[in-house]
């Protein structure tokens, strides 16, 4: 059996028909399998790119926020230093306020003992004269 061809209007067998037919579809499966495989290995390129990015993008998170800790830190052991300083400070007033307090005790009590003596003094002058005093303090 031959069949005219379309192309120049010669016969041709159906072995050969069909022989072009399956190199056409080889030559399309081929084509076809090309671009698979191309696309396969646009969207592994695209895919890496990402991961690329995301990978940068979480250094960089990663880096900023361990400055921000360093900072953290920094001012935390500024803070503790303040801390000891203003303590240390009011343990100093605290000392002075104790020492000044002492000192105003020692005075009272340095006052109130010239105060006896006097009274004393006084008292044993009186007796020694026999007068009595001008003030008497009390309910005689």
């Amino acid at each position: 059996m031959y069949l005219r061809s379309m192309k120049g209007g010669g016969l041709r067998s159906i072995a050969s028909i069909f022989l072009d037919i399956s190199l056409a579809e080889v030559e399309k499966a081929k084509r076809l399998s090309f671009i698979k495989a191309w696309e396969e290995s646009e969207k592994t390129k695209a895919e890496n790119k990402s991961q690329k990015k995301l990978s940068a993008i979480v250094a960089w998170e990663n880096s900023k926020k361990a400055s921000l800790e360093a900072k953290l830190k920094k001012i935390e052991e500024q803070l503790e230093k303040k801390k000891a300083e203003c303590a240390e400070k009011m343990k100093n007033k605290v000392a002075l306020l104790h020492k000044e307090a002492e000192e105003k005790r020692a005075m009272v009590e340095a006052k109130r003992g010239e105060e006896v003596l006097k009274a004393e003094e006084m008292a044993a002058k009186y007796r020694a004269t026999g007068q009595t005093p001008k003030k008497v303090l009390g309910c005689f």
